[in-house]
């Protein structure tokens, strides 16, 4: 069976947060919300040009002056040349988990509950929260991995894959996630279900990222 589709979707998530006309005369307090939701929507600090649009005002100095006094409330820094940046968000501190012992998935055994230890599951599933991004799971082409449809995975980016590993990757321009093997200048992707297809680029395959947890939530 050819998958024509990825079995998940990287989805842009396209909101308008700002539509109105926000009066050059409104006050600082005013023009936060509409600041962070631009920060919101682009992942990033808005330049002065993108400020004169967004607030309406004419002036590139005035505009300027307006940086400025985001810079100052907290909500924008700049760096040593001077360059507009969104502040960095504070991550809360991840929620420790009481490991109270472990349970027989074969035949019964008696338990006994103590406490081992505690465990965030950010630091069990996470080694590398800065290059790590999740993905909703749709299709059927892993479900002989234990990945089914529904569930999540995580990404991280940056880390080479080896023979074996399971990918996001974009192959010929369509997104799909497979088992990776690479042996010289052949490269093959993997379903695991064998109602699927092996997959070999024809013209293009870049490697998003490696798959690196599996998150599923029951009931």
């Amino acid at each position: 069976m050819k998958e024509k589709h990825s079995g998940f979707r990287l989805r842009g998530i396209e909101q308008t947060f700002y539509t109105g006309a926000m009066s050059p005369r409104s006050r600082l307090h005013e023009r936060i919300p509409v600041l962070n939701a631009f920060i919101r929507q682009h992942g990033r600090a808005p330049t002065l040009d993108e400020l004169r649009a967004l607030f309406q005002v004419r002036s590139k100095n005035t505009a300027s002056v307006m940086a400025g006094r985001f810079v100052e409330a907290g909500v924008l820094g700049r760096t040593a040349t001077g360059r507009l940046v969104a502040p960095r968000p504070q991550a809360p501190p991840p929620r420790r988990l009481r490991l109270l012992g472990s349970v027989a998935a074969g035949f019964p055994s008696p338990a006994e509950e103590s406490l081992l230890d505690t465990l965030s599951l950010d630091e069990y599933l996470v080694s590398n929260p800065e290059s790590t991004f999740m993905l909703r799971v749709e299709g059927d082409s892993m479900i002989e991995a234990g990945i089914l449809p529904g569930d999540t995975v995580l990404v991280e980016r940056g880390r080479a894959p080896r023979n074996g590993d399971i990918v996001i990757a974009c192959v010929d321009g369509e997104w799909t996630m497979k088992y990776f093997y690479k042996q010289g200048r052949d490269v093959r992707l993997e379903p695991a279900n064998a109602r699927y297809a092996t997959i070999r680029p024809r013209q293009r395959l870049a490697v998003e990222g490696v798959v690196s947890g599996v998150v599923r939530k029951l009931g």
